[in-house]
């Protein structure tokens, strides 16, 4: 799937239309991994996700990570034993990530998993069966501006992901059109 700019208005159709498309027939519920800290501004991105999906469709998707409970290097390896382990679930793992200039404040959708982590040498488990990566700044930046990241790129990303994944469910799984998308706007 090609990159797609944050601020485009039909980022959450396009993400709702990979989403669909990708997962298979079989699969009954999601997992939502949400990476990263609530204390970096640059590495907010999952955290943002999970809150804004928090308590949604919960009989079809649960969410891993949030602000007030993020996922991140001290944790991920003890969450990921703790994954429900069904055929039938897929996970679709978010983070943020650092990448070429051409791709700074999109957010790249594919298949497969993604290792959190990796901009900052860390060993941390490759998760997802779908990875959702908002590229946050260019991977030759100094790392150290990371805390310093436009909070409200990262915000309007998140809104972005998070509808998109909302709207797959509530499609996927047959939800009334007048359910709620989001939590919190």
């Amino acid at each position: 799937m090609q990159p797609i700019f944050y601020d485009n208005p039909l980022a959450p159709l396009l993400i709702r239309n990979y989403l669909f498309s990708s997962i298979p027939e079989y699969v009954d519920h999601l997992v939502v991994l949400c990476i990263g800290s609530n204390r970096i501004n640059g590495d907010s991105l999952g955290p943002f996700v999970g809150t804004l999906l928090s308590g949604l469709y919960p009989k079809h998707m649960t969410i891993i990570g949030n602000l007030k409970q993020p996922v991140d290097a001290t944790n991920i390896k003890e969450i990921v034993k703790q994954f429900p382990a069904s055929p039938s679930t897929y996970t679709l793992a978010i983070d943020s990530v650092v990448g070429i200039s051409d791709y700074i404040h999109t957010i790249v959708v594919r298949n497969g998993a993604l290792t959190p982590g990796s901009a900052l040498d860390k060993n941390l488990p490759s998760v997802g069966d779908i990875s959702i990566m908002g590229v946050i700044m260019e991977d030759c930046e100094d790392i150290a501006t990371l805390p310093y990241t436009n909070l409200h790129i990262v915000y309007q990303m998140a809104k972005a992901i998070a509808l998109g994944i909302s709207l797959t469910v509530r499609q996927r799984f047959g939800y009334e059109s007048t359910s709620s998308i989001l939590i919190n706007n």
